[in-house]
């Protein structure tokens, strides 16, 4: 029978706790993670937002890091919608994040929004947007391809 020394048994021991650590601390992590995210969404307020004028969204692209684009947007139901330009639209579609973008909105920040291009609400939006912004109607009838409603990531 060999004798172990020492150090041999410290290192056992010490391995052995750090194996049993990492379980708990992976899922202190993830708890975590998940406590910001819900935190995050429960921070997003369309409804306390909708006399705010403009919000400012993020995209990442192939080839650049960040763009930020402002629009207007509009709370529909609950909801933010923007109507964006061809260039925004492009940008939302080349989005290697795609479906989030980061959100700047009544200051502050949310990181992962989903921006989802929406059909059949074109209609609805323009309404919206005539209704609120006196200036719209030198804007509505340029080309807007893209109509997107803004939710919060852990929306379900």
């Amino acid at each position: 029978m060999m004798a172990t020394s020492r150090g041999e048994k410290h290192d056992a021991q010490t391995s052995k706790r750090k194996s049993q650590l990492a379980p708990a601390l992976a899922f202190a992590v993830l708890t975590s993670l998940a406590v910001a995210s819900a935190s995050a969404a429960a921070d997003w307020r369309p409804e306390e937002w909708e006399d705010g004028t403009t919000l400012a969204l993020s995209t990442v692209g192939p080839d650049y890091d960040e763009q930020w684009s402002t629009v207007w947007y509009v709370v529909v139901d609950g909801e933010i919608y923007v109507r964006v330009g061809a260039s925004t639209a492009d940008q939302i579609e080349q989005n290697i994040k795609r479906p989030y973008v980061q959100v700047r909105i009544a200051g502050q920040t949310f990181k992962d929004v989903r921006a989802d291009p929406v059909e059949g609400m074109s209609a609805t939006v323009d309404e919206a947007m005539a209704d609120k912004y006196p200036m719209d109607f030198l804007f509505r009838f340029l080309p807007h391809p893209m109509v997107v409603r803004l939710r919060a990531a852990s929306f379900p």
